[in-house]
């Protein structure tokens, strides 16, 4: 049986994905075939030849983050499809950056679109999806959203623009940093990660006339517990399940929350850490020794405590209210 946050996103999950579609477009002439088709193969709605295909693009969880914040509020989320759009839309631009950053071949099992076009084209992309996004969020006038609440939420979309621009900085700073705390970590996923699902919720409630603050608060904190427990399972997780091998990020040598834990705390660490043939068992010996997974795992469970608390004070007495609260907790028991 379905739960409530499923049924919810199979009702509105094919509307969410015909609005991303309309707002990308398509191409009128031969020249931008493979303008289009380098956005249509990253959304997950073309193969590497750019034939249409339906593939592996993620959950959508943000735009249904925003649906849902908006059905909760007590709004119509038809009326807010034109901003879930923008928000997915938004994410995806990141991610398209984001692989030619990391030089990261592969997402979710697929060639990235740098490793296909090469790094100009795959810029040129992610810079097309960030305009298209913010041309989506205007199709609200077509739904009947006041121009006044349009330009409020406008204004909330660019601030997590930013504070997700502003996270990706303190994230490639942090590749070369003699030094990472735990705050400086903290602050930097609260704009890589959480900026985003705040501004999904938010904007979704904005959209209902709901007070925005307590379901911002809730998305800030499901954000930071996200992003922990994806630092979890980037060392610890299951490889039949995750599709990683075993302690991946060990091997990139990232500075995930449990790394930079020991880094604080176990003399030594980091210079082990930083040497290239320090053998994958010895660094996982130092974590667990030194109690970085579990100080991890306890940040992770403070914070997921804050947003079922920030949820519980923004009072939404309603099946999509215990709708978020159930995807809150599935998201955050996820083992992949």
């Amino acid at each position: 049986m379905r739960s409530t946050w499923e049924s919810f996103f199979a009702e509105w999950l094919p509307p969410l994905e015909a609005e991303m579609r309309q707002a990308v477009g398509e191409p009128t002439h031969p020249g931008e075939q493979l303008f289009y088709g380098m956005l249509m193969y990253h959304l997950g709605w073309a193969d590497a030849q750019l034939r249409p295909a339906r593939v592996d693009a993620g959950k959508r969880i943000r735009p249904m983050l925003c649906l849902l914040a908006c059905a909760a509020g007590g709004g119509d989320p038809a009326q807010a499809l034109p901003a879930a759009a923008a928000i997915e839309l938004l994410h995806n631009f990141s991610l398209i950056h984001d692989d030619i950053q990391d030089r990261s071949q592969t997402r979710r099992g697929r060639p990235t679109v740098w490793a296909l076009w090469g790094v100009a084209q795959a810029i040129n992309a992610g810079d097309a999806l960030f305009v298209i996004a913010h041309r989506a969020l205007w199709r609200l006038r077509q739904r009947g959203v006041p121009a006044e609440r349009i330009l409020e939420v406008a204004e909330r979309f660019d601030a997590a623009c930013l504070m997700l621009t502003k996270g990706q900085h303190l994230d490639l700073a942090f590749e070369t940093a003699d030094r990472v705390t735990v705050a400086d970590y903290l602050e930097m996923i609260r704009g890589k990660t959480a900026a985003l699902l705040a501004a999904s919720l938010g904007i979704g409630a904005r959209l209902a006339g709901f007070p925005p603050q307590e379901l911002e608060a809730f998305g800030e904190a499901l954000g930071m517990a996200f992003q922990v427990q994806d630092d979890l399972l980037g060392i610890w997780g299951d490889p039949a399940v995750t599709g990683k091998p075993v302690a991946d990020d060990l091997r990139a040598r990232k500075k995930t929350l449990p790394v930079i834990y020991a880094m604080e705390r176990a003399p030594g660490f980091a210079e082990r850490y930083r040497a290239p043939d320090t053998p994958l068992e010895v660094l996982l010996r130092d974590l667990e020794a030194c109690g970085a997974r579990a100080e991890a795992e306890a940040t992770a469970a403070v914070f997921t405590r804050q947003a079922l608390e920030a949820l519980e004070r923004a009072g939404l007495r309603n099946p999509y209210g215990e709708a978020l609260r159930e995807l809150a907790l599935a998201l955050l028991s996820r083992s992949r």
